[in-house]
């Protein structure tokens, strides 16, 4: 295991206890972004670095009965407080890396992906990864229930101009690997950029 996943994991074990009550109202915002995908009944979708898999229940919504969700998460410790949160019903749960998906190219339509961008190692890499997993047409979702400038402000930072997530690093990013921008927003309430599988 790399360095980069090595402290992922750590960073993510020491909080998965107590990550849902450090969010509680978050609830709403995932099911906003959920929507946006554009899903349909008997859909395929990923959550991509699940964590808890509060995004588990929106999807299944979305998706339902005859679609399939899975959850990939890196750090077991996130997978296990899905499980005791229940959300393990509403999705298949895997642990796994998002860099080397055990799934077939083209066997999904969206990824949805909460907080996951500022967690790869190897974004183009990564984000090529996902690509391959989606069918051509298929829909990615990076999202962040609280905008750029709120969450720096609330980890006692600034934003700077080499943040992953500003528009004009993260077009050409997506466009390099697969994806093809398609709407960007980011206010206070929440961060939300959706791009579609090129190809």
């Amino acid at each position: 295991m790399s360095d980069d996943h090595t402290r992922v994991q750590e960073f993510f074990t020491a909080r998965a206890a107590g990550w849902d009550g450090k969010f509680p109202d978050d609830g709403p915002a995932y099911a906003a972004a959920v929507a946006e995908l554009g899903l349909r009944e008997g859909d395929r979708v990923l959550d991509a670095g699940c964590g808890t898999g509060r995004a588990l229940p929106p999807l299944r919504a979305a998706v339902g009965p005859s679609g399939v969700v899975l959850g990939a998460d890196l750090t077991p410790a996130m997978l296990q407080a899905a499980v005791r949160a229940g959300r393990d019903r509403d999705g298949r749960l895997l642990l796994a890396d998002v860099a080397a998906m055990p799934l077939r190219s083209g066997s999904l339509d969206a990824v949805f992906g909460a907080g996951l961008i500022s967690h790869l190692p190897r974004p183009a890499e990564n984000l090529r990864e996902l690509a391959r997993v989606v069918r051509p047409g298929g829909v990615l979702a990076l999202f962040h229930p609280i905008g750029r400038a709120a969450l720096a402000a609330r980890q006692g930072r600034r934003i700077t101009p080499e943040d992953l997530r500003a528009e004009p690093n993260l077009r050409p990013l997506l466009d390099g690997s697969g994806w093809r921008m398609t709407s960007y927003v980011d206010e206070d309430a929440r961060f939300l950029a959706l791009a579609v599988r090129e190809g």
